[in-house]
């Protein structure tokens, strides 16, 4: 249940009915928006049956959250969720990009990237150290070294880092060379590693599961939120239908809903989501249209030579052409890119 105070609760007030919940074993999550404090209460509300919360002092309602995310969900928090990174912002009117190639493939090449990415305006760039890959065969990421290349890159050129963590035992090594941990559509349920990275204060984004639900994808969320992290951010990356032309379908209906039912920031990857360089542009700017907060797009500048998913890689002269046009698209919807 969500505990809503009154606009003039003074903060002993706040405190004792937080510590009441507490005191009857619920979990609490303060959210304090601009006019009003919050208080989500996570736990069993029979414990309460002899006691009315809506007596306590500066205590205005209490609603009862049905959907299965609490934390998540638009009832909890009304304002959108903005997550800041240094200078870089993601959930508020600027859509931000983040750019870079599938995987590291070595030094050189990530440097190149960077420089890339820079030059275009775009302030984080992705790229894989650690690749969960479908054949044993396929390129697995350099690993470690991978990692520090990443953050050479980042150092060298003022760009935050993107990269993701695939085992719970590695979420401190990663946490150390990157500036947001992204989990996976493989490992969207990976509950030991969601519960890892919630006892992190990094940035979090959550790529949908293969064949997720729009609930499931979000519940993956709430792992990390009831955890204690609130910098969460979700990913519509494509999922798995009948359909073969694409690698992916992907589905910028959820992007619409994720918005709707949570306050967390969206981000899109039309390169997933498509598997075809061809796909990524016309995508990426009907998410920013759809109400996308970020996109994540893979970049190479010689994709027929790249390790991994050279097929859905932009060039570096068809990335600053969507770029471009994003700038455009999101003048027209009252955003900023």
């Amino acid at each position: 249940m969500i505990v809503v105070m009154e606009k003039d609760a003074s903060e002993d007030d706040i405190l004792k009915v937080s510590k009441k919940l507490e005191e009857s074993g619920f979990a609490i999550h303060l959210s304090r928006g601009v006019e009003r404090t919050i208080i989500g209460a996570v736990g069993d509300k029979s414990r309460l049956a002899d006691f009315s919360l809506e007596t306590m002092k500066g205590v205005d309602r209490v609603i009862g959250i049905l959907a299965p995310y609490k934390l998540a969900s638009r009832e909890f928090k009304a304002e959108d969720t903005i997550i800041e990174i240094g200078d870089v912002t993601i959930g508020g009117n600027e859509i931000q990009i983040m750019a870079g190639p599938c995987a590291v493939e070595s030094r050189e090449q990530a440097l190149e990237i960077a420089h890339i990415v820079k030059s275009s305006g775009v302030k984080i760039m992705r790229g894989g150290a650690f690749k969960p890959r479908t054949s044993p065969y396929a390129f697995q990421g350099l690993g470690e070294e991978g990692l520090k290349i990443l953050k050479e890159a980042g150092e060298t050129y003022g760009l935050k880092i993107i990269t993701e963590v695939m085992e719970p035992g590695n979420v401190e090594l990663v946490a150390h060379y990157s500036d947001i941990l992204q989990i996976g559509t493989r490992n969207m349920q990976n509950f030991p590693l969601l519960r890892e990275v919630a006892k992190t204060d990094m940035p979090v984004l959550i790529k949908r599961g293969l064949s997720a639900t729009i609930e499931e994808w979000i519940m993956a969320g709430e792992y990390v939120l009831n955890g204690g992290n609130k910098k969460v951010m979700l990913c519509e990356r494509g999922i798995r239908t009948f359909e073969t032309y694409t690698r992916n379908t992907l589905d910028l209906s959820a992007v619409v809903a994720a918005k709707q039912l949570t306050h967390l920031p969206v981000i899109v990857d039309p390169s997933h989501g498509t598997g075809k360089w061809r796909l990524v542009s016309p995508m990426a700017l009907a998410a920013v249209t759809a109400g996308a907060d970020g996109l994540i797009i893979e970049v190479h500048p010689r994709p027929s030579e790249a390790l991994c998913d050279g097929s859905q890689s932009l060039t570096e002269e068809n990335y600053n052409k969507l770029l471009s046009k994003i700038k455009k698209v999101a003048n027209a919807v009252e955003r900023e890119a």
